[in-house]
């Protein structure tokens, strides 16, 4: 495939230098035809066949291996979520953690961690987003370090395996920003919650929850998904691997493209990416402060212009056909930056600056 042939599929970017997928991918045209093609059929159909629920769970088992397949571990480790807040949620939920324990987490984490970080009964820890500082808060009380692998900030790249290693405690990360946009390994980490609408251009509400010991974690939100026998007061037999974490009803719609999205990427995506992040950074040296170092991931935040706020020159962007994001609290400007980026999205930015 070559990089005309995949930017083609993106209808968006004929008309916008689309650099958001860091909140939302675009979507492809093969996507949004498969998703029609299975609505079509439930408004002739209905929803109620054997071969319609039989048809839902062929589609769950090929993204569970594809997901699989994607950070390198067993299918039997994944389960399907909604988001990686979902993801984090089972997690935290099933850990049951009390208020004797100690979560360590960085200051540059976003809600969708934070919040089911909050939810939990554990004493959250808050330190700067560095292995040393997270490493050095660790007590023995500590009995979860809970990071993302890609700050949403910045894109800064976070020694996720060499947490886990140095300091022998389960690690729960938030791939939000990392899975689809640079390579992902979850073998050795306990818990990856995954997005299927970012980095990997899926539609929403849909993700991923790697758990490397299923047996070991509690079924704390248990559904329809989560048993293969139950009793008439609850009392369920857990489906076997971490299926028995699947939380919703996807509809198969979303299953049907998100399927296609996971198929369509091509095989250089990566190093695409990276170059083009690298070309932002240099592009914008010497106009902004950049606050992305070089070899991170492929996020680029930067401080606007003098005498403009962020959200100005985000909102000033958007009339140029360019589309980033501001990071609240923190007046900085992000840009996205994927495998379909042109060089022509790169300088429509940077134009824009005025």
């Amino acid at each position: 495939m070559t990089f005309d042939e995949a930017r083609g599929m993106f209808p968006v970017l004929e008309r916008l230098a689309y650099l958001n997928a860091g909140t939302f991918g675009p979507l492809s045209r093969a996507t949004v035809a498969a998703m029609a093609e299975l609505h079509d059929d439930e408004l002739v159909a209905g929803r109620s066949s054997r071969a319609y629920f039989e048809r839902g769970q062929e589609l769950r088992a090929e993204l569970r291996r594809r997901f699989a397949e994607l950070v390198s571990v067993p299918a039997e480790s994944v389960a399907l979520t909604a988001s990686t807040t979902d993801g984090c949620h089972v997690v935290l939920a099933g850990l049951g953690l009390g208020p004797d324990d100690e979560v360590i987490t960085t200051t540059d984490e976003h809600f969708g961690l934070l919040g089911p970080l909050h939810a939990s009964s554990a004493r959250i820890v808050v330190v700067e987003p560095s292995a040393e500082a997270i490493l050095g808060a660790i007590t023995a009380r500590t009995k979860l370090l809970a990071v993302s692998h890609v700050l949403w900030t910045t894109g800064r790249i976070l020694p996720v395996h060499e947490l886990r290693e140095r300091s022998g405690l389960p690690i729960l990360v938030d791939a939000a920003q990392a899975v689809g946009a640079i390579p992902v390994d979850a073998h050795g980490l306990d818990f990856l919650a995954i997005p299927g609408q970012k980095w990997l251009c899926g539609p929403d509400p849909t993700g991923a929850l790697v758990v490397a010991d299923p047996e070991a974690l509690r079924v704390a939100r248990p559904g329809s998904f989560s048993q293969a026998g139950y009793e008439p007061d609850g009392t369920f037999v857990p489906r076997a691997g971490a299926a028995r974490f699947d939380t919703n009803w996807i509809t198969h719609a979303a299953l049907a493209g998100l399927e296609i999205a996971l198929s369509q990427v091509p095989e250089w995506r990566f190093e695409r990416a990276a170059v083009q992040a690298d070309r932002l950074r240099a592009l914008l040296g010497g106009r902004v402060e950049v606050m992305t170092a070089p070899e991170q991931a492929t996020l680029v935040a930067f401080r606007p212009p003098a005498g403009r706020t962020a959200a100005e020159l985000v909102a000033r962007l958007v009339d140029d056909g360019v589309v980033v994001r501001e990071i609240p609290g923190r007046e900085l400007v992000r840009a996205s930056v994927g495998w379909w980026t042109s060089d022509g999205d790169l300088e429509r930015l940077v134009a824009g600056l005025g």
